[in-house]
């Protein structure tokens, strides 16, 4: 077998620049939750299914790191995506998702 058989070919990168996001968004259908629960466990799902959509629209705006995911920017990207401003609590969660991603 010829040496130049064995070496791997080089791979183009998958993007240049990021891609922007598929418009109009649509947010898949809500079920719903469980009943029975306390008051504080309703807002903390559904703060961290928030988080998850931001993170998710993040990656697909380009933005991988969480140093990059200011408030402003996470801000921007769900008036973007079409869901209310988030808090600072809300835009910590989206960071500390986004590191666990790294």
């Amino acid at each position: 077998m010829p040496a130049a058989a064995l070496k791997p070919k080089p791979t183009q990168p998958t993007a240049k620049r990021p891609v922007l996001l598929d418009l109009p968004y649509e947010p898949v259908r809500k079920r719903p939750l469980p009943a029975g629960r306390p008051r504080e466990w309703y807002i903390t799902h559904n703060r961290r299914l928030k988080a998850m959509r931001l993170a998710i629209a993040l990656l697909d705006l380009g933005v991988y790191l969480p140093h990059q995911a200011r408030n402003e920017t996470i801000r921007s990207t769900a008036e973007l995506i079409g869901v209310h401003p988030p808090s600072d609590t809300t835009c910590r969660m989206v960071r500390e998702l986004m590191r666990c991603s790294s």
